[in-house]
């Protein structure tokens, strides 16, 4: 069991995660936004984050950034889960740190199945 965050400003799809991962029997934090993001990866030290990139005040690129950036976190997994899906925002999306890219609509069960990879790749 991984304990995992996850971070998206819509509440449908924070749910729909949550479910999915917790039925895998992971331990789920759920947050609203990017500063929330980050505010529990320092409190909290998943084993994974995944974080929406189009969220209010602090987007999951900059949420990201703040992650890479603390000493205690540098080596967090994190998969950015989002709407946007042009190559450049991929680009972007690896520049600032991430581990994993998947667009939505996304299947959960591929969310899953990448959740599951990285977390073996990572211990």
């Amino acid at each position: 069991m991984a304990r995992i965050l996850v971070a998206d400003d819509d509440i449908d799809i924070r749910e729909l995660v949550e479910f999915k991962l917790a039925t895998l029997g992971h331990e789920i934090t759920v947050v609203a936004d990017g500063a929330a993001a980050v505010e529990a990866c320092q409190a909290w030290r998943p084993d994974l984050a995944v974080l929406d990139v189009m969220m209010p005040g602090v987007s999951g690129l900059e949420a990201i950034r703040a992650i890479r950036a603390d000493p205690a976190l540098a080596g967090l997994p994190v998969i950015l889960l989002t709407a946007r899906a042009q190559e450049s925002d991929v680009e972007t999306g690896f520049d600032s740190g991430a581990d994993d890219y998947i667009t939505k609509p996304f299947s959960p069960r591929e969310l899953a199945s990448r959740v599951e990879a990285l977390l073996a790749r990572s211990t």
